[in-house]
């Protein structure tokens, strides 16, 4: 059964940095996967982190098995971080959360949990998407389709075509939409075409399913919540994929949400019900740590308070690499206009480069870059801002 198969493709993501882990290059550029660099390129453990975890530590008192969703005190931090303390939702009892292992786990769970109950509905994702959503979404047996999103002309939202392609979407399919900082585009919709798309579901009677991986790393905690409430406010059901691997700095403890949203306490808790299902078959229940960390900040005053500063100082420091990143382009004389980079939001930027160009820039310059021209801006720092862009220079002599 194991003799003589052809090995599987890499990772388009996370193959990446295993090929640049293998790089001999000294000046090698990693600026694939989606992890925060501060300045001298060190991914940091946040120190409300650290806090926590010395809590945790000191008063621990077991080990035994979480319940199958989690915690309960985790559910509400997360409904409460995700919608907003005292939405009418949360007064309602109409949302239900999961903790998941990462945001990843709780995509498939959903998957897994919407195609026993609409196994013949289709699941809409922009174009383009997060390399893995297809991915989750096929392997849950789902027929997976595109509507418009980007345009590579303007190097913005192309919302003329998305909101007609949206307005077809048949009742009872599903549409994945990022609830902010778009993968791998970093174009967002304004808080008036988020208003038009949730009238769209609500006409439409497709179901909205939104992954909320970056909240936080965009405009601000409540600001990046934009999308979700005017759906939520349009739509009596929805799903909400969240991930706490950016905002919170836990890549290596994988620690997501899922939450339900129906359109009563009855509906959600039956509903709820069926999600457990899905969990207990897949991984049984969810690993403590993360969420005890998530739970621990968000439900001190104090410790929100730290963590929160943390954060916008991730957020500043990525907005700031932007601008700095579009002034050394011109410094260097880059051709072209690069300034859409800067109106961009979240750790990516569909930087417009060819696949000839990142085939180029990995293949002589040793910095990596995922197919599509995707590049993770958080991964510039000042000893490679040189480097990247003198190098760019060159790719964009290819055609």
């Amino acid at each position: 059964m194991f003799s003589d198969r052809t090995p599987a493709p890499p990772d388009a993501i996370l193959g990446l940095t295993e090929a640049w882990k293998n790089d001999p290059n000294p000046s090698k550029v990693n600026l694939g996967v989606g992890v925060f660099k501060d300045e001298k390129g060190r991914t940091p453990i946040l120190q409300s982190v650290k806090d926590a975890e010395a809590h945790i530590l000191s008063t621990a008192t077991t080990k035994s098995y979480m319940p199958i969703a989690g915690a309960p005190e985790y559910a509400q931090h997360v409904q409460e971080m995700i919608l907003g303390a005292g939405h009418p939702a949360l007064v309602a009892k109409r949302a239900r959360t999961a903790h998941t292992p990462g945001g990843t786990a709780a995509l498939r769970v959903g998957a897994d949990f919407l195609k026993k109950f609409a196994p013949n509905a289709s699941v809409w994702v922009s174009s383009p998407t997060w390399a893995n959503h297809k991915g989750v979404f096929q392997s849950a047996g789902f027929a997976v389709k595109e509507y418009p999103y980007y345009d590579p002309l303007t190097k913005g939202l192309d919302f003329a075509r998305m909101i007609e392609s949206l307005a077809n979407v048949p009742a009872g399919d599903i549409v994945l939409l990022h609830a902010c900082c778009h993968n791998p585009t970093g174009v967002d919709l304004s808080a008036q075409q988020w208003q038009e798309v949730a009238a769209v579901a609500s006409q439409r009677g497709w179901l909205p399913f939104l992954d909320f991986a970056y909240q936080g790393y965009g405009d601000g905690l409540a600001e990046d919540r934009t999308g979700l409430l005017a759906l939520v406010d349009a739509c009596p059901e929805l799903l909400v994929a969240s991930s706490f691997s950016k905002n919170f700095g836990l890549y290596q403890d994988r620690t997501g949400a899922l939450t339900l949203i129906a359109a009563d306490s009855a509906s959600a808790t039956a509903s709820f019900s069926h999600v457990a299902i899905a969990i207990r078959v897949n991984y049984s229940n969810p690993p403590a740590h993360g969420g005890l960390i998530v739970s621990t900040i968000l439900g001190d005053p104090a410790r929100r308070v730290k963590w929160e500063g943390e954060l916008a100082a991730m957020r500043e420091h990525i907005a700031r690499t932007r601008t700095t990143f579009v002034q050394a382009l011109a410094t260097h004389g880059v051709p072209g206009d690069f300034s859409f980079i800067a109106r961009q939001k979240g750790m990516f930027s569909f930087s417009g480069l060819s696949d000839a160009q990142v085939k180029f820039l990995r293949d002589t310059k040793s910095i990596y870059i995922v197919g599509g021209g995707r590049i993770n801006v958080a991964g510039i720092t000042p000893s490679n801002l040189d480097y990247l862009c003198a190098s760019i220079r060159e790719a964009l002599a290819i055609r």
